[in-house]
């Protein structure tokens, strides 16, 4: 299959524009966390949010976007991936504007739903039209401007909340993704050109009814075990397990119809297996870290949230840098040399957040932070082309799903078990200096860092302050090991199972790599 001379002409145009519609949809998740704050506010200021509000606000997002992502990735493949992301988009954008006219915690938490439904949509589509707009040997260039932009989106994203509370109200955070929205709608519409699998075969209703729930209950279950901080609780293991055992179910069927919606043989192919593995742990490691990266810099450093956001600006940068430049790494050291490096690189910077204190030259983050930044930039091109390359080009969007649903399940997985490791540790090393408080107090100083803080303000027990930094920073170490722990378990995945150099396109030219990849994953015959 060939790019068309007309698409190839204004293919970097199309990049530009799809590279828009990934930028509002990863950025507005960095963006609402600055807001917390505020919506957390009574009225007018904010809307009175609950802690269990503000979390699901985040959370409601969370689980439909990652239960939808694989069937949006199958419904582009079928229907038309330029379709799939102008509906996204409109759909976000829609989203975008009731979140931000939201008159309750209950409204935004169903309008940040609808945004939620709007981004499975846009996320794999944006990478599967990559796919077939850009000729093979352009697709790592290609795939690595798309990683350096979500990159930079979940940098500037505190930037730009934190400019935005500062001079307006809570709602403009979301309003903000308006007028990006309407932009890259009308770029789409005259740039963006329309691709398909030509042979989508019967539709498989069971799989994806099977893939929606098992994916549903399965992030519900995580989401709720980090809620808890306890991961036996029954509202935590049940729908875990009972997500973990539909997914099972859904691949004894894939193996079994003749009509299957996620090809299982897929996972047969090693290097396809090892890259969305990689993927996934890279995620777990970093969303546990980022979780409590914000509470060190903000409640023990004292910095402001616009000043945490151009602290995470080294990361943004180094994956903006290197990013684009990782295929050439690639070339030159192959597949398996840079990932397993870039993954050495993300844990040499764990590591490095167990030398951080109360007072440790904050210039130490930023070095800290572009360390990852460039690790990250040489694991996620090549790992994506990896995935991508090992699919044919017909199943862009199918691929493209499956990476990101193992994106958003191993970050969800961290968020959830990080976080619970954060706060049984947290909890365990200010209990003894809480018991000084009367005992209703006690229970809620406990919950987290920001909750010491906040009794201590409200009862000037300024004594509580240290002892709470103090343990909130052993909490900090212990996360940032066990994250460095999982990143070298990715740094042998990918050591040992990923390729060494890249593998030459067939005689067939750069575009009949898909149809080699599809012989490849072929079952023998005979």
């Amino acid at each position: 299959m060939s790019v068309s001379e007309a698409v190839h002409r204004r293919r970097w145009a199309i990049l530009g524009t799809l590279v828009l519609a990934l930028l509002v949809v990863v950025l507005d998740n960095s963006i609402l966390n600055v807001a917390m704050k505020t919506i957390a506010s009574p009225a007018p200021t904010g809307l009175g949010a609950s802690q269990s509000d503000l979390e699901w606000s985040i959370n409601s997002y969370t689980l439909v976007f990652a239960g939808l992502l694989f069937t949006a990735g199958l419904l582009g493949d079928r229907l038309g991936r330029k379709w799939s992301l102008l509906g996204g988009m409109v759909v976000f954008g829609l989203g975008s504007l009731l979140s931000a006219l939201a008159a309750s915690p209950g409204e935004l938490i169903g309008y940040r739903a609808v945004m939620g439904l709007g981004g499975a949509f846009v996320m794999p589509a944006t990478l599967a039209i990559i796919m077939n707009v850009f000729e093979r040997h352009e697709q790592p260039k290609a795939i690595g401007i798309w990683a350096g932009a979500v990159g930079l989106a979940i940098a500037i994203g505190p930037i730009t909340g934190g400019l935005l509370i500062e001079h307006f109200w809570w709602g403009s955070v979301f309003l903000v993704n308006v007028p990006i929205v309407l932009v890259a709608l009308v770029a789409m519409a005259l740039l963006v050109p329309d691709s398909k699998d030509p042979n989508p075969g019967r539709l498989d209703p069971v799989g994806v009814l099977l893939s929606i729930v098992g994916l549903v209950a399965l992030i519900y279950g995580i989401i709720k075990g980090g809620e808890l901080a306890d991961f036996t609780a029954p509202g935590a293991w049940v729908p875990t397990l009972g997500g973990l055992a539909v997914l099972a179910a859904f691949v004894a069927w894939e193996r079994r119809t003749s009509h299957p919606a996620m090809d299982v043989r897929w996972f047969r192919n090693k290097v396809f297996s090892a890259s969305v593995a990689v993927i996934g742990l890279v995620f777990f490691a970093l969303m546990g870290v980022s979780f409590f990266g914000v509470f060190y810099i903000q409640s023990v450093r004292g910095y402001s949230a616009l000043q945490a956001g151009v602290l995470m600006l080294p990361l943004a940068v180094a994956q903006l840098v290197f990013a684009p430049r990782a295929r050439l790494v690639v070339d030159r050291f192959g597949v398996r040399a840079t990932c397993a490096g870039g993954m050495a690189l993300i844990v040499v910077a764990f590591l490095g957040y167990l030398l951080l204190g109360r007072d440790t030259s904050i210039w130490l983050l930023v070095v800290l932070g572009f360390l990852m930044g460039t690790g990250m930039a040489h694991v996620m091109p090549p790992v994506t082309v990896a995935i991508m390359g090992s699919l044919p080009r017909e199943k862009a969007g199918a691929g493209s799903a499956l990476n990101n649903t193992f994106r958003q399940v191993g970050g969800s997985l961290g968020v959830a078990v990080l976080g619970a490791v954060l706060s049984t540790v947290y909890r365990d090393g200010v209990s003894d200096t809480l018991a000084q408080l009367p005992a209703p107090l006690r229970d809620k100083a406990g919950e987290s860092l920001e909750a010491t803080l906040a009794v201590a303000e409200r009862t000037g027990t300024t004594a509580l302050v240290a002892p709470a930094e103090d343990a909130f920073i052993t909490a900090m170490h212990v996360v940032a090991g066990l994250s460095a722990g999982v990143t070298l378990v990715g740094v042998l995945l990918a050591w040992f199972l990923l390729p060494g150099k890249a593998p030459a396109a067939p005689a067939g030219g750069p575009e009949g790599a898909g149809d080699a990849a599809a012989t490849e994953l072929a079952p023998a015959k005979g």
